[in-house]
């Protein structure tokens, strides 16, 4: 029996025990990790090997953009791999070379040169190294309600809690204000938040700080909407003091919000722009750096002290030319902006319906759902870092109902494929409501 007779052959429950038995899951004590095995995924939806069906809410990890086993990039990937299955990345390929050409025409300004990376945790780690590295300053300006990947450098950037048990991590990390605080129905005006974070800069001395990394929509913190005015206005403090701006767009990018990237929205150019998931649509591992042009040419005559083994390969950028091919044939940009507004109306629908929501907040198909014991005064539903009984009745209905979707201290997240129809979205936030009911009933006693 070859590997693909043995993998046919196992049945769910075998699946779940050996992954459990000689796999480390991510993020979990080993004992309470209870997988959702799966055999094949379709669009919207993957499926157990018992043909057990899921709507796929969140694009697995915001990242499956354009819908699973799409067969034009499944068709380019097999192409390459018949040809050119790996060059190292000292050499030059035609998908390398193509694929920077077109993200070039894609990115926002003068961001004009691409660095490709395995995933965006390594794009991170390689945007602050290019960062030090131009500027000749140390420090990385973040803030508390971001995540920026797991690996040594981008876990100490992050700000949420998953970075607490792998601290100290390195030096060099300060923080600024979020737009944001935890707990907060709505976000500060852009001018206080603003002037706090220029405070901070002038605290910690603006010549020692070589760039301000931010999402510029928070993803796994909670979907978080930038104030009118506060990404121009932090362009323009960096531009006042030199310091290089990050934009880490490895969720939001590609489409994500109804633009090919988040600051497309606000017309503001980043010196260095992160990008992964949507990239390839997850088809195969993929990041990458973007810079400015004026980046770019330093790196003319002075070494840039970083590289990987599977830095810009071929594989990978063929996956991720036919991606970008799928998002311009069938439109999926300007299909995210307009699914957005339904998903609007949808999440709006739930607030009036449920007692038990405080806040929606969606940009495109990026979207989440406050779950509140009450509005006013406003108190999450979970504590911070934490879960509640209620949000483990939610999380289990929403799962044993065949949707799947990160359920994450009070919040649901809504950041299906850019590819779903109004029936199937609405099919999801049908599902939604009906487990929203068994909270508003815990709450009512």
């Amino acid at each position: 029996m070859d590997v693909r007779e043995q993998m046919a052959a196992l049945s769910a429950e075998e699946i779940v025990r050996l992954a459990r038995q000689y796999t480390l899951f991510e993020w979990s004590a080993q004992q309470a990790v209870d997988p959702i095995p799966v055999a094949r995924a379709q669009g919207v939806y993957f499926y157990t090997p018992d043909g057990r069906r899921y709507l796929d809410f969140n694009s697995q990890l915001m990242s499956v953009n354009i819908g699973h086993a799409d067969p034009r990039v499944i068709a380019a990937i097999g192409a390459q791999l018949a040809v050119l299955p790996y060059a190292n990345p000292f050499m030059a390929t035609a998908p390398r070379a193509l694929l920077g050409q077109r993200l070039a025409a894609r990115l926002p300004g003068d961001l004009e040169k691409v660095f490709f990376t395995n995933g965006g945790a390594e794009a991170n780690e390689n945007a602050i190294k290019l960062a030090r590295l131009a500027t000749g300053r140390h420090k990385i300006a973040v803030r508390y309600r971001s995540y920026h990947g797991a690996t040594a450098g981008a876990m100490t950037l992050t700000g949420d809690p998953r970075r607490w048990a792998n601290e100290p991590g390195i030096p060099g990390v300060i923080r600024i204000p979020d737009t944001q605080p935890w707990g907060a129905p709505e976000p500060l005006p852009a001018a206080q938040v603003l002037a706090e974070t220029e405070r901070i800069l002038q605290y910690e001395g603006p010549h020692t700080i070589a760039a301000i990394l931010i999402e510029p929509v928070v993803g796994t913190n909670g979907i978080l909407i930038p104030p009118e005015g506060y990404l121009q206005g932090l362009r323009a403090l960096c531009d006042r003091y030199g310091i290089l701006l990050i934009a880490d767009e490895v969720m939001s990018g590609f489409g994500r919000t109804g633009a090919w990237f988040a600051v497309d929205h606000w017309g503001v150019v980043p010196d260095l722009l992160t990008m992964a998931k949507g990239l390839t649509s997850s088809y195969v591992p993929l990041g990458a750096v973007a810079m400015r042009r004026s980046i770019a040419a330093y790196f003319e005559d002075h070494v840039f002290a970083g590289g990987l083994t599977y830095n810009s390969h071929p594989l990978a950028c063929a996956a991720a030319l036919a991606t970008l091919g799928v998002y311009e044939a069938d439109g999926l940009i300007a299909r995210a902006a307009a699914m957005g507004a339904r998903m609007r109306e949808h999440h709006l629908a739930l607030q009036a319906a449920h007692p038990c929501v405080g806040a929606v907040r969606n940009i495109g198909l990026f979207g989440v759902i406050e779950l509140v014991r009450r509005r006013s005064p406003y108190e999450p539903l979970a504590p911070y870092n934490g879960t509640s009984p209620e949000m483990a009745v939610l999380a289990r209905a929403l799962r044993d109902a065949g949707l799947y979707t990160f359920v994450r201290w009070n919040a649901i997240s809504t950041n299906p494929p850019l590819t779903i129809s109004e029936d199937e979205l609405a099919e999801g936030f049908a599902i939604i409501d009906r487990a929203l009911t068994l909270v508003d009933q815990m709450l009512a006693g």
